[in-house]
């Protein structure tokens, strides 16, 4: 089952389409992984599907309701839902763990007892692997514990859909295999849909339930990982074994 539905979408930035007339699904509980090359708006493409970037065209809609990109109402439905890994792990140098994770149940629980909201920080620490951590601040972590920290915070108020922007990047293979691990794991563990932009081969075979490949400034490819091992497609052919041999 879709628990998002996007169609006829155009993105970009002014008016100029950076990809037009999208058609694709993500489907409930699954791992979507977006790919394509440099400048082919996977980017652009998620900071609309997170509601940064208003379409230029077309719907996305949530649970059978298009998102109107102009209702704030519309737009604090969709952040109430969603968690974002971002790139750089975005989070705060001045604060601890424990503050840096506690700060979206400040801002959106308000009310939450301290006792509650500890408990709560620190069952996230735990699902993540930094369990007693909470006092330690993110420039004493290394890289991949740091994005560990943040997918810790992006999920503390428990999304349905949780958003990543290139979770393995500039992390050692070892490392980015534990990261897709754990994605993974969390996916299956408590049933979230995971939508992953990402350019790395390895973590495509390891977490994809579902791949969409960009290209010309539309989907070039929506299917399974086993759909590929069928395709026609040259191009789509030589996106994966190029990005293989570039992976040895």
């Amino acid at each position: 089952m879709e628990i998002i539905r996007v169609r006829g979408l155009s993105v970009g930035y002014g008016e100029t389409p950076v990809l037009e007339n999208l058609d694709f699904d993500i489907l409930s509980g699954r791992v979507t992984v977006i790919v394509g090359e440099s400048g082919s708006g996977k980017s652009t493409l998620l900071k609309t599907l997170i509601g940064l970037l208003p379409p230029l065209a077309g719907a996305v809609v949530l649970d059978g309701r298009p998102i109107d990109f102009n209702s704030e109402e519309d737009l604090r439905n969709l952040y109430a839902r969603i968690g974002v890994l971002f790139q750089n792990s975005a989070l705060l140098n001045s604060l601890s763990l424990y503050e840096n994770i506690a700060l979206p149940l400040r801002i959106h629980r308000p009310d939450q007892a301290p006792a509650e909201e500890a408990k709560r920080v620190a069952e996230m620490l735990g699902r993540v692997g930094l369990q007693g951590s909470e006092n330690k601040f993110p420039y004493e972590l290394s890289g991949g514990m740091r994005k560990r920290a943040a997918v810790a915070r992006a999920m503390v108020l428990d999304p349905e859909i949780f958003f990543c922007d290139e979770p393995s990047a500039g992390l050692d293979p070892i490392t980015a295999t534990g990261l897709d691990s754990l994605l993974k794991g969390l996916c299956r563990a408590h049933g979230m849909t995971f939508v992953v932009v990402t350019h790395e081969l390895r973590s495509i075979e390891r977490i994809a339930d579902r791949i969409l490949l960009l290209r010309d400034g539309g989907v070039r490819f929506h299917g399974g990982p086993g759909d590929l091992d069928k395709t026609k497609d040259p191009y789509v052919k030589a996106f994966f074994l190029r990005t293989a041999n570039h992976d040895h």
